[in-house]
């Protein structure tokens, strides 16, 4: 099989038209319509799908929270985020609550260019812009939280508030070893690095588990069979990954953090307490100072721990 390969930052590359992603009718057929419907937006780089939840019309319009955009992480498209936004558009029925898959994510497009983090924002800001939205309180899981530290160092403007979950961007990436330092580098094949990342952000060889179709006929997300369709089915989501992890933020993001916690834009950041990606600590020293942690999770605490992360985003956003 040939792995597609995304140009690297700095690199020249002949413009090519994206690598289209797969149908809305594929993802439920499989994955059920527990998001709403995707909305579409074309862009300069392709087209991206948005998932609205739109604000109750019988909701107080005095309410702090109006505008809400989830920003999800490395693999886990937006679905991944439906049961946190759920839980807070619940809550504040005033918010009009926006999820979006990141290229070569869910239904988004693979866009083949570099996939550094200003890809990524230009995606925000097209979304914003789309929705006719000056700002937003921005929630990011993972790479999506680093990517919207960096999106609030850079557009400060358009974040009302960051709720950064189990951050990625403060990984050194000067703690890997030769052979991984050469699979960042692009000293190995392309087979070789996409093994190794996709290890790397999985702990381990993917492992889809076995009662996966009752679970997600119970309205469950199943994260590792949303994961593994994604694989199969999204052409370009492999070099997506692989991009992302190289170039879009995965790791030495530490000057953005500082940046975006120098802007003042109030913050909240949210750990599991056994995160081995991200610590109070590396918060701590980048600036970010209203750190909270849940007790017994790791970095999956997005999912495992929905009502204890909604809690604490419901106090930070009721400070407002």
């Amino acid at each position: 099989m040939t792995i597609l390969t995304l140009p690297r930052p700095g690199e020249s590359f002949e413009p090519k038209g994206p690598i289209k992603a797969p149908s809305e009718s594929s993802f439920t057929s499989i994955f059920g319509k527990i998001l709403p419907k995707a909305t579409y937006i074309s862009t300069t780089h392709g087209r991206a799908a948005y998932y609205s939840f739109p604000a109750e019309s019988n909701g107080s319009s005095d309410s702090a929270i109006q505008r809400a955009l989830f920003v999800h992480g490395v693999q886990t498209p937006a679905i991944g985020l439906q049961p946190l936004a759920s839980a807070l558009s619940s809550r504040f029925p005033s918010a009009h609550c926006v999820l979006v898959d990141l290229w070569g994510h869910g239904l988004s497009d693979t866009p083949i260019v570099p996939h550094e983090a200003s890809v990524f924002h230009s995606l925000l800001n097209d979304l914003l812009d789309e929705l006719q939205w000056k700002d937003a309180h921005v929630i990011g899981y993972s790479f999506g939280g680093s990517t919207s530290a960096s999106f609030a160092a850079s557009y400060g403007e358009r974040v009302t508030s960051m709720a950064l979950v189990a951050p990625a961007g403060l990984v050194r990436s000067e703690t890997f070893g030769a052979v991984e330092k050469g699979y960042l580098s692009g000293k190995a094949s392309e087979e070789e690095v996409k093994d190794w990342v996709f290890e790397w952000l999985e702990g381990g060889k993917l492992v889809v588990p076995d009662d996966w179709v009752e679970r997600i006929a119970r309205g469950e997300v199943v994260a590792e069979a949303v994961r593994d369709w994604e694989v199969r089915e999204h052409e370009g989501h492999v070099a997506s990954v692989v991009g992302i992890f190289r170039d879009g933020g995965v790791m030495d993001k530490h000057g953005e953090f500082v940046k975006a916690a120098q802007t003042g834009i109030p913050s909240l950041c949210v750990l599991g307490a056994l995160d081995d990606l991200c610590s109070v600590q590396n918060l701590a020293e980048v600036g970010m100072k209203n750190v909270h942690v849940v007790p017994q999770v790791g970095h999956g605490v997005v999912r495992q721990k929905v009502p204890e992360v909604a809690d604490l985003i419901e106090n930070f956003w009721n400070s407002f």
